[in-house]
């Protein structure tokens, strides 16, 4: 059964997603880490469509209506772009293959998405530099972009198992 590209990014795009909330689970239960509160997103996003871009901090900003739904949405949205993305750039070939090198390195450069626009959009500031400790902030958000592109090799791998 050969998938159609769409088929792949989207398939990949939520397994690749699921995977990096899995990662961000397990450090809240066993590291005792808070993860990324998605409402906030949510929030963001709900206010960006208004035209206000920039918050001090969003926590303060006015809630949207149903803003939790709309980040959780929007996180899956953009995994599965991300995902077409890197299929666009390596071709169904990787598919075959499977190597997890560019997958990490996509991954990691994904990274560059939460630090210059949602942090700076959500009142952290630039790669969270206005965070009360921006360095813990920044491992995390790129041990959880690494953790994407770990997903997507591992869906990946899944998916060609299934063929």
């Amino acid at each position: 059964m050969v998938l159609s590209f769409y088929a792949n990014a989207v398939l990949i795009g939520i397994g690749a997603t699921a995977f990096m909330d899995l990662v961000a689970l397990a450090q809240r239960y066993f590291l005792a880490q808070q993860s990324l509160n998605y409402a906030m997103v949510g929030r963001w996003l709900g206010h960006v469509l208004r035209g206000r871009f920039v918050h001090r901090p969003i926590s303060a900003s006015e809630p949207v209506i149903l803003e939790r739904a709309i980040g959780w949405g929007a996180h899956y949205l953009i995994g599965v772009s991300f995902a077409a993305i890197f299929l666009l750039f390596m071709g169904q070939d990787w598919l075959i293959f499977e190597s997890l090198t560019p997958a990490l390195i996509f991954g990691g450069m994904t990274v560059l998405a939460p630090f210059l626009i949602i942090q700076p959009g959500m009142g952290a500031g630039l790669a969270a530099r206005c965070l009360p400790n921006p360095t813990v902030a920044r491992f995390k958000t790129v041990l959880a972009h690494l953790s994407f592109g770990f997903g997507m090799w591992l869906t990946a791998i899944f998916l060609s198992g299934l063929q």
